[in-house]
């Protein structure tokens, strides 16, 4: 296994189990635990943990907005594994709006082969990375938050008001029973909140790691959301809550 693909191993863990320890690092990964203390350094360096006596922590605050490069090598696993549960609601011809979501990034690379599929996204990496597909691409423009590669703002808002669309795919920071839906920021979750306004169904991205977790702002109540596709079966209350407010769950 190359260092990188540990590294991004490491990282998953991280995000499930908010904690990691280097002997079990190297039991599992077949290697020293000085290599697993490399491993946790260079990913220190790129702020993406916390070393600790015997292994590293992940500290997030509830506000915390990760660069889009970040988000780009965590839980890589679990978000191929949701863009291939959600691929099937998509058919030729649908048009949807897409947000700066990395997840949202590998669904439409496995929507490639559909046809005559128009998209209307706030990212500009997303419009980078298929100009030269067989999409319709659309940009809202607007105003570049840099962080996460994504427009928002007036211009953005005026651009997908003028558009009505057959489905919004939407990630977000955390989901709870009594909070409902959040995000890290107002700016982004007003694009979304548009998003689902304009479209006729709304599909929720959102590994296992988001379920009963707070994020910084309230974006939206269960009562917008046709699906939520997700890697892992949630609990036992979790489905019952869902089924009760009309979400169907594709896990």
């Amino acid at each position: 296994m190359l260092g990188l693909e540990r590294r991004q191993k490491i990282m998953e863990l991280l995000r499930r189990d908010n904690k990691v320890y280097v002997s079990e690092l190297a039991k599992l990964f077949k290697v020293t635990e000085e290599t697993i203390r490399r491993d946790l350094e260079k990913l220190e360096g790129q702020d993406l943990l916390r070393r600790s006596y015997g292994g590293a922590i992940i500290s997030e605050s509830t506000s915390e907005d990760l660069p889009f490069t970040k988000r780009s090598s965590l839980n890589n696993e679990s978000k191929q594994a949701i863009a291939s549960k959600a691929y099937d609601l998509i058919h030729d011809g649908d048009t949807v709006m897409v947000d700066s979501s990395t997840t949202g990034q590998m669904l439409l690379q496995q929507l490639k082969g559909r046809k005559r599929i128009t998209v209307i996204t706030n990212s500009i990496r997303l419009m980078n990375d298929f100009m030269n597909s067989s999409f319709t691409m659309i940009c809202t423009g607007g105003t570049l938050r840099t962080n996460s590669c994504a427009l928002t703002g007036a211009l953005a808002c005026e651009s997908l008001r003028n558009y009505y669309v057959d489905f919004a795919l939407i990630s977000c920071k955390g989901l709870d029973t009594q909070k409902g839906i959040m995000e890290s920021n107002d700016s982004e979750s007003e694009i979304k909140q548009l998003m689902m306004k304009q479209a006729r169904r709304t599909i929720l991205l959102a590994d296992h790691s988001k379920f009963d977790k707070t994020a910084f702002v309230h974006c939206s109540g269960f009562d917008q959301i046709a699906y939520i596709v997700t890697d892992v079966p949630p609990s036992i209350e979790w489905q019952k809550f869902l089924s009760e407010n009309q979400v169907k769950l594709i896990d």
